[in-house]
Parts: C-alpha cells; structure tokens; sequence
C-alpha cells in the first residue's frame, strides 16, 4: 500500500504534458507554432546597471566633457575629426572671454562645405570668422551658417570665435554641425 502511494505522484508527473513539444494549430491558411525558450534573456536591470556604472564613472564623465581629440591652449580649444564621419555635429562651450574654438578636419575630399553653429544661449556673440582651405587659404569672416565650396583635398580648418562688430555674451556652449 505504501508503495502504491509513492508511485501516484510519479504517474502523475509523468502523464503531464511537456511544455518543450511544439504544437502546430492551423488557422485559415496561416500557422501558429508554439516553440519552447531556448537560450535565456538577459537580465534587463542587470544590464541597465552596468551601463549605469560605465557611464558614470569618473574617467567616462571626462571623456564626455572634454571630447576626444580636443586640446586646450592659451585660449584656443582645438577638436580634430576625419572627414569620413561627415556629417556630424560636435559640442562645445567657451568658459572665458575671447576664446577661440577651431575645427581640423582632415582628408577632406568634397567639393563643398556646409556649416552652422546652433546655441540656446540668448545674445551669444560667436560666428565662424574664418575657414582654412588645403592650399593654406584663408576666407572670411561668416555668420553662423555658410557653404562654401572647395576645390582641393586636405585638411580644413574652422575658426570660430567672437565677432568683434558685435556685442553679447561671449560665455556658453554651442554645437557645430558639418555636412
């Protein structure tokens, strides 16, 4: 008797129904099939908390403040990009008065340029003042937007600062995109 009574919960388990078959159902001439999971999903908070810890480690906040392939020099911040990454649009910010913000991008190969400055400063005195072009070249001063097209390949730089014609803030952040 006390055999018998151990074996209905092995009968039982094994009469269920395995959630690892496919079942196939037809409904008008489309089909539904039930597949079992197979590999696990990551666990979505544990991958949010990683990236929560990359992004606001100390060495990563940096990295996002100052940019990459930027240099700070008596006054002149300096931001190389490559021209393969056109179009892109790069952000930054002058912290002192009459700073200078320029541009180099290399192996440029267009035939044309196309620039603009956009800041949510109100009354921010800054213009592209000029533009380098591969055979040393210079052009200017520009507003906050222009075209200007280029005959040779190389490096171009843009020099972007205060207009002296003009009065405002000459403190803020600014984003420069270039197509």
């Amino acid at each position: 008797m006390k055999k018998s009574l151990l074996l209905i919960p092995l009968i039982i388990v094994s009469c269920k129904k395995d959630p690892g078959i496919s079942e196939t159902q037809n409904k008008d001439s489309m089909t539904v099939e039930e597949q079992p999971a197979t590999a696990e999903k990551p666990d979505s908070a544990a991958l949010r908390m990683k990236d929560s810890i990359i992004n606001n480690a100390p060495k990563t906040k940096e990295v996002l403040r100052t940019g990459v392939m930027r240099n700070v020099k008596n006054g002149q911040i300096i931001r190389t990009a490559d021209a393969e990454q056109l179009p892109f649009t790069l952000g930054e910010e002058f912290t002192k008065d009459d700073q200078e913000f320029i541009l180099k991008i290399t192996n440029f190969s267009q035939p044309n340029l196309k620039a603009k400055i956009s800041t949510k400063e109100k009354d921010f005195n800054i213009r592209f003042n000029q533009i380098k072009l591969p055979n040393g070249n210079y052009d200017g001063p520009f507003g906050r937007e222009f075209t200007y097209d280029i005959k040779d390949k190389g490096e171009v730089w843009l020099i972007i600062g205060k207009s002296n014609m003009a009065s405002g803030n000459t403190k803020g952040s600014f984003t420069v995109s270039v197509e």
